[in-house]
C-alpha cells in the first residue's frame, strides 16, 4: 500500500486538499479530528493531560477543554511537546488500523505534525501545501474566530517543533488563491 502524506502549518490549506481527494473517492485520514476523538474516549490520555499539563483542562465532567488546553501548550513548548508525546502513539496506531482496514492500494495522511509525530516514517511521499503567512493568518482568524496574535502563537509553536530534516520524497502544492489547486493536485495523481 502506498501511504501519502498531505502537510503544512497552520492555515495551508491542507483540508482543502484533503476534502478534494474524498471528494474524488480517495480514503484521506485526518489526524486532528481522530486526535481529537481518542483523546475524548481514553481517560489514561486525559488523566496525563490533567496531572501533567493541565489541571484545569479537564472539567468536572471529565471533558476536555481545548480552549484552556490550547492557551496552556501554545504558550510553552516543553508541555506542547508533552501533549503530542502523549497523544501521537495512539494516533500511529489508530492510522496503522484504518490503513490497513481501507483495502485499497493507496490513502492518505492529512496532518500538520507529520515529522514531530513520526508519522513521516511510515509514509511513501509528502504533499506539503503552503501559503503565505499572511494569508495563513487570515483564515485562521476567520474560521477559528481567533486574533491575530494568537494564529501567530500557534504559528511559531509549529515553527519551533519543526524539524530540519524532510521526507526524501516531497511534492509542494501552492495555496495562494492565485494558483488553482485542482490542477496541482491531479498532476500529483
Amino acid at each position: 500500500m502506498k501511504i501519502t502524506a498531505i502537510t503544512g502549518g497552520i492555515g495551508s490549506g491542507k483540508s482543502v486538499v484533503s476534502e478534494m481527494l474524498r471528494t474524488m473517492g480517495y480514503p484521506v485520514y485526518d489526524c486532528d479530528s481522530r486526535a481529537k476523538v481518542i483523546m475524548d474516549g481514553d481517560e489514561e490520555i486525559k488523566q496525563a493531560i490533567a496531572t501533567q499539563i493541565c489541571g484545569d483542562a479537564i472539567d468536572a465532567d471529565g471533558n476536555i477543554d481545548r480552549k484552556r488546553l490550547g492557551a496552556v501548550v501554545f504558550a510553552d513548548a516543553i508541555l506542547l511537546e508533552l501533549l503530542n508525546s502523549i497523544v501521537h502513539g495512539a494516533v500511529r496506531a489508530d492510522f496503522r488500523r484504518w490503513a490497513e482496514s481501507a483495502g485499497v492500494e493507496r490513502v492518505w495522511l492529512e496532518t500538520a505534525l507529520l515529522y514531530e509525530s513520526r508519522l513521516d516514517r511510515l509514509v511513501d511521499d509528502v504533499w506539503e501545501v503552503s501559503a503565505p503567512e499572511e494569508l495563513k493568518i487570515k483564515r485562521v482568524m476567520r474560521r477559528n474566530s481567533m486574533t491575530a496574535e494568537q494564529v501567530k502563537a500557534r504559528i511559531e509553536a509549529q515553527q519551533r517543533t519543526a524539524h530540519p530534516e524532510k521526507h526524501p520524497c516531497v511534492n509542494l502544492i501552492v495555496n495562494d488563491d492565485v494558483q488553482p489547486l485542482l490542477p496541482q493536485v491531479l498532476a500529483l495523481l
